[in-house]
């Protein structure tokens, strides 16, 4: 079988990776059953707030295991990497079900989990966009789109083992499993040679090689990245903020009981899954800036919606969470070929990774606006509308990014 043909068996092991990397998302399911576990074990009762740090640190860490393990995948190739990743991750997750305190489950899941995750996801994108240089937008957005996917499907399945068990059973169960389907895939994966180009694919004459093949060195120097980053950045802030607290905003806000607004947790992650593939397959044709400013601008009406609602709204919260979950899948769909567009594929793992840091901030502050506004008014309404001035604040970016490029690489995009 040919290389053309053998890069589908890759992306189906890379996705079925990441399905199983993305039951980060779905965090708030054993959020709350393990602050009654480890109520236990504590002179007070701890709630999914005081749990919060485990989830915010988790998603901190990533990028530091992307930027290391993304230089071993392009020196090396995924197998090693992947399987270190999936180790750690399977392993965190197991540990976790033997843990009596809030610091254990931080290093545990926090950090050891929350490591491993880093070093396999930023992996799985990478080799994916690498072998599909015809279809990168495409490509990042079904890699990243299954990635979402996991906060569809594991809850109910959580829940269920919850149920027949309890949480720290669920934590081993789900960490055998997952390390045994993330590191047995990986050792099927093999690096994109340098050379690989798709049969019957021409690569673009007007695609400058000087955009191309940057090292993390050469990419920190331009200031296009700076522009890029920033606007993941603003393009993410909204999504993670509700994505944290989406479950809350539904209860508190639109008076839902805990079943609908659970419902409404997948509603947005479903729609966040939607983003991801349309806007990644979008964004091959209209190119990546333009894909990113229109999410902003629809992000824009999302944010507007959700500022509307009150008690009883439940039309309009749902119209508002699936425009928000479409706009943030579409910046974690189109960004992986983004990043490679303008900065190249050999050194992709690292740039990616580093490029993430914007993710990662946006993960950290916008959950913290989010919980600081709701404690300090009773309502979210302040904090949608901060959200609306980092897309005003993203949409401004992009025109810049168009500015700067026109001087430094002849306006090719």
């Amino acid at each position: 079988m040919n290389l053309t043909k053998k890069r589908w068996i890759y992306l189906v092991l890379c996705c079925l990776i990441n399905l199983c990397l993305g039951s980060i998302y779905a965090w708030s399911v054993f959020a709350t059953p393990m602050a009654e576990h480890l109520t236990k074990f504590a002179h007070h009762t701890l709630t999914t707030g005081d749990l919060a740090i485990v989830y915010t640190i988790a998603n901190a860490v990533g990028p530091i295991t992307m930027i290391s393990g993304g230089f071993f995948n392009d020196k090396f190739g995924p197998k090693a990497v992947i399987f270190t990743g999936g180790l750690m991750f399977g392993l965190g997750l197991i540990a976790s079900g033997f843990v009596h305190s809030v610091g254990m489950l931080v290093l545990t899941y926090g950090i050891i989990s929350g490591l491993g995750l880093g070093m396999a996801y930023g992996s799985t994108i990478s080799t994916a966009v690498k072998f599909f240089q015809d279809k990168r937008g495409l490509i990042g957005g079904i890699t990243t789109g299954i990635y979402g996917l996991s906060s569809v499907i594991l809850p109910p399945v959580v829940t269920a083992i919850v149920a027949a068990t309890d949480v720290t059973m669920a934590f081993k169960i789900i960490g055998i499993v997952f390390l045994v389907i993330v590191c047995g895939s990986a050792l099927f994966l093999k690096p994109c040679p340098n050379d690989f180009v798709p049969e019957g694919w021409t690569p673009p004459v007007n695609v400058k090689s000087s955009a191309h093949d940057k090292n993390w060195k050469e990419m920190l120097k331009t200031p296009i990245f700076y522009i890029m980053i920033l606007t993941l950045t603003c393009g993410a802030f909204s999504g993670m903020m509700i994505i944290s607290q989406a479950s809350g905003v539904a209860m508190n806000m639109i008076g839902m009981v805990p079943a609908s607004a659970a419902l409404a947790v997948s509603v947005l992650a479903l729609f966040n899954v939607l983003g991801r593939i349309a806007a990644g397959f979008i964004s091959d044709r209209i190119g990546r800036i333009n894909t990113l400013a229109g999410a902003l601008v629809l992000s824009m009406f999302g944010l507007g919606a959700l500022y509307l609602c009150h008690q009883g709204t439940v039309a309009l919260f749902y119209l508002g969470i699936a425009v928000v979950g479409i706009c943030f899948g579409s910046f974690m769909g189109v960004f992986p070929g983004f990043t490679v567009d303008r900065f190249g594929a050999k050194n992709n793992s690292v740039n990616y990774g580093i490029m993430f840091i914007g993710f990662a901030l946006a993960g950290y502050f916008g959950p913290s606006v989010m919980r600081s506004i709701f404690a300090a008014d009773g309502a979210y309404q302040r904090a949608f509308l901060i959200a609306l001035v980092f897309d005003i604040a993203g949409i401004i970016l992009t025109f810049l990014y168009r500015v700067v490029l026109n001087k430094t690489e002849g306006g090719n995009h």
